[in-house]
C-alpha cells in the first residue's frame, strides 16, 4: 500500500525504527480499520494492527497487507515482546493523541523492558502525508458534499419563523440522513437571532423569529470522509445592516476563492478574505482563520489562518468560510468545500446563497 510505504520513508529518513499509533483516524488511513480501539506498530518492514476481541475479525477484514495481533490486556502485556521480536530500540509515538496516563504507561515500559527502548514524541508523521488527497479521497468528499448541496437546498425552502433551532437542526440531520450520509461529522449548528454571533452556537429551544439571521454550520460524511458548508439567510425581509454585513462576507469569500492557488501560502490565502472586512472596518469581529483541511476529520491540516505556516497544494481539501460576529445582534459566516485542481481552486459545495428567506 502506497500510504504504508509513505509513512515508512519518512521513518527511514531520519524518524524511530517504529510508530506506535493510536489516532482512529490515522489508524484507519493506514489501515483502513474502521474500528474504534487498537493500535498500529509501522516499522520500515513490519505493519502490525493489535486490537482485543472485539475487533479480530472485522481487523482481518479491513487491514488488508497488516499483521493482526489479537491482545489481551494492557499494554504491559503485549507491547514490550513485539518490540525485542521487531528490535525496536526508538519508539516513536503520536504525542497530540496519546493521553498523559497512555504516555506514563508506555514510559514506564520504555524504562523496564528487557532491552529498554527510547521513547520519542512525534508530531504530523501521519497526518501531514493526509493532507494531499488521493482520487478516491476526492470522490467521496465530492459525494459528502453533494448531500450537503441537496439537504441544505431541501431544508432552506421549509425554513421559517416559530420553528425552533433544534427543529431546524434535526430536520437538516433527517435530510442528510435521508440524502445518504453515514454518521455526521460534526453536531450541526443552528444560530438565530443573537446567538448567530457564537460562531460555535448549539442549537437551542429558541423559536427563530421575523427579521433574524439564522446561520446553519453543517456537513456529510460518505465512506468516512467529510463535507463542511455554512449558508447564513434572514427570515423576513432583509434589513440594512443584514445587507450591508452579508455583501461584506461574500464578497471577502468570493475573492478568496477567485485568487487561491497553489503554491500559495495559508496566510496569504487568510489574508484576502481578512484584508476586505478589515477595510469595511469589521475586522475586529472577524476572530477566527479562514479555513481548514478536511478528510476523515472535520478539522485537519492544512490550516487557513494568520499563524499558518502550510502552503497549498494540488489536491489538498480544506474549507472557505469568512464571518462576521456582532454580539448582541447576530453574524454572517458563508463556507464552501474546496480543492485544487491543475493549480487552481475548485468549489465542491454548491448550494445557492441566497440569504432572503419569506417569513412564514
Amino acid at each position: 500500500m502506497q500510504r504504508l510505504q509513505n509513512l515508512r520513508n519518512k521513518l527511514l529518513a531520519g524518524g524511530p525504527d517504529g510508530l506506535l499509533i493510536g489516532s482512529a483516524h490515522n489508524r484507519r488511513y493506514l489501515s483502513g480499520f474502521r474500528g474504534s480501539a487498537g493500535w498500529l506498530l509501522i516499522t520500515s518492514s513490519a505493519a502490525y494492527l493489535a486490537v482485543d476481541f472485539r475487533y479480530v475479525e472485522q481487523a482481518k477484514q479491513e487491514a488488508a497487507g497488516f499483521e493482526i495481533l489479537h491482545i489481551i490486556g494492557d499494554l504491559q502485556s503485549w507491547l514490550p515482546g513485539l518490540l525485542t521480536k521487531l528490535h525496536i530500540s526508538q519508539l516513536g509515538f503520536e504525542s497530540d493523541h496519546v493521553a498523559y496516563s497512555t504516555y506514563q504507561s508506555i514510559s514506564r515500559l520504555s524504562k523496564t523492558a528487557n532491552p529498554p527502548f527510547k521513547l520519542l514524541p512525534v508530531q504530523n508523521m501521519v497526518e501531514s502525508l493526509r493532507m494531499v488527497k488521493e482520487d478516491g479521497e476526492l470522490i467521496a468528499i465530492q459525494k459528502a458534499c453533494k448531500i450537503a448541496d441537496e439537504a441544505i437546498q431541501a431544508i432552506a425552502v421549509h425554513l421559517e419563523a416559530g420553528a425552533s433551532e433544534k427543529q431546524v437542526a434535526w430536520d437538516l440531520e433527517s435530510m442528510l440522513r435521508r440524502h445518504g450520509s453515514d454518521t455526521l461529522p460534526f453536531e450541526i449548528i443552528v444560530a438565530s437571532g443573537p446567538n448567530a454571533a457564537l460562531p460555535h452556537a448549539q442549537p437551542s429551544d429558541r423559536t427563530i423569529g421575523e427579521g433574524e439571521t439564522v446561520i446553519i454550520d453543517f456537513g456529510a460524511r460518505c465512506g468516512g470522509y467529510c463535507s463542511d458548508m455554512t449558508r447564513t439567510f434572514i427570515i423576513g425581509d432583509e434589513t440594512e445592516k443584514f445587507v450591508t454585513v452579508y455583501n461584506i462576507v461574500l464578497g471577502a469569500q468570493m475573492t478568496a476563492l477567485s485568487l487561491i492557488e497553489k503554491g500559495m501560502s495559508a496566510r496569504s490565502a487568510d489574508a484576502l478574505a481578512r484584508d476586505m472586512i478589515d477595510s469595511a472596518d469589521y475586522g475586529k469581529f472577524f476572530g477566527h482563520g479562514l479555513g481548514h483541511g478536511i478528510g476523515l476529520e472535520t478539522h485537519e491540516s492544512p490550516r487557513i489562518g494568520t499563524l499558518s505556516d502550510d502552503i497549498l497544494q494540488d489536491d489538498m481539501v480544506f474549507t472557505v468560510e469568512p464571518g462576521i460576529y456582532l454580539p448582541g445582534w447576530g453574524g454572517v459566516r458563508i463556507e464552501d468545500t474546496v480543492t485544487i485542481t491543475g493549480g487552481k481552486l475548485r468549489t465542491l459545495t454548491h448550494a445557492a446563497k441566497k440569504s432572503h428567506i419569506k417569513g412564514g
